[in-house]
């Protein structure tokens, strides 16, 4: 598909999408150069941005035009009501949200300005996204079209929804991040679709990575027989600035990069994910869906932080169109 008949696949974004997942409040400060062991470098100001990886893929599939529902956990602190506030300003549906004693979920995150970060993340809130609760939600977590998963909730949590939502017949994505190589049986089992990065995959299917990052010249439907082997017919591995290869069955599909001056690349792995959920409740292909989330991520490498970087619809094909 060409460029202009990909981006106007964003006039047709449609569908629900479940997320369930993690919500942080990022401190961010920017600096000259990343820290190293027993270093200290001076750093721009500190800001406060809404993030959690699943915030933040269900803001990106928002912001694109998709109906979005959010479930989770925010504390009792001032950060609670700015990741709510946030979200339900990107078009997120937060009423299923709880709330907890405590503190939300943090991330501290420090940016280079190559766009490069390192991020440590504190669970907060997002810990007591408990099997209870989903049970608890499960006429609404499953009356949707697709369900985004990642692994910043607890395990057993994380599993039952994908054991809730494969048996009620959707879609269910599973973001392997924060990277986990030994993933349950049953989650395997009852998820669709794997999203990982190139060095995740290595690790999770026990392959040597290129001597010289040549992940073009890998063989790659030796790759995806080992990906089914695993455990899925269907998965996008992420090649950061390389673009993604996604495994559709016996089928593979090569995306090509889309080139940017990138300030923040903070979040850009959560707009993809993100668009993929709103590409596929939309009934797009995951080919046509990795696609498009490769220009909305590369739009969301523009700016600084994760959700405050993400694009509407209009803004994402305004600043590609004219490439």
């Amino acid at each position: 598909m060409n460029e202009s008949a990909l981006l106007k696949l964003l006039d047709h974004i449609c569908g629900t999408v479940s997320v369930v997942g993690s919500m942080n409040a990022d401190y961010t400060v920017t600096t000259e150069h990343l820290p190293g062991p027993g270093e200290t470098v001076v750093g721009g100001p500190l800001r406060v941005l809404p993030g959690g990886k699943s915030g933040n893929q269900a803001s990106a599939a928002a912001r694109i035009g998709a109906d979005v529902r959010l479930f989770g956990a925010v504390g009792s602190d001032i950060n609670a009501d700015f990741l709510l506030s946030a979200l339900h300003e990107a078009g997120v549906d937060t009423s299923r949200i709880s709330r907890v004693d405590g503190a939300s979920g943090t991330t501290v995150i420090t940016v280079d300005e190559a766009g490069e970060n390192t991020i440590v993340y504190s669970p907060g809130s997002n810990a007591h996204v408990s099997v209870d609760y989903i049970q608890s939600m499960r006429d609404d977590l499953t009356s949707a079209d697709v369900l985004g998963l990642c692994l910043e909730s607890p395990m057993e949590t994380v599993t039952a929804c994908a054991r809730l939502c494969h048996e009620a017949g959707l879609k269910v994505l599973l973001n392997d991040s924060p990277f986990i190589a030994e993933l349950p049986g049953e989650l395997i089992e009852t998820s669709d679709i794997l999203l990982v990065n190139e060095h995740e995959m290595a690790q999770l299917l026990g392959i040597d990575e290129p001597d010289d990052d040549d992940w073009d010249g890998l063989d790659w439907s030796s790759m995806a027989q080992h990906m089914h082997d695993f455990g899925f017919e269907q998965a996008v591995i992420t090649l950061g600035g390389d673009g993604s290869v996604v495994i559709d069955g016996d089928d593979i599909h090569r995306i090509a990069p889309v080139k940017v001056d990138a300030i923040d690349t903070t979040g850009c792995g959560d707009a993809f994910m993100g668009t993929v959920l709103a590409g596929l409740a939309a009934g797009h292909s995951l080919a046509n869906s990795a696609q498009l989330a490769s220009y909305v991520a590369a739009y969301a490498a523009t700016g600084l932080g994760a959700q405050a970087s993400y694009g509407t619809a209009a803004q994402v094909r305004e600043r590609f169109s004219v490439m």
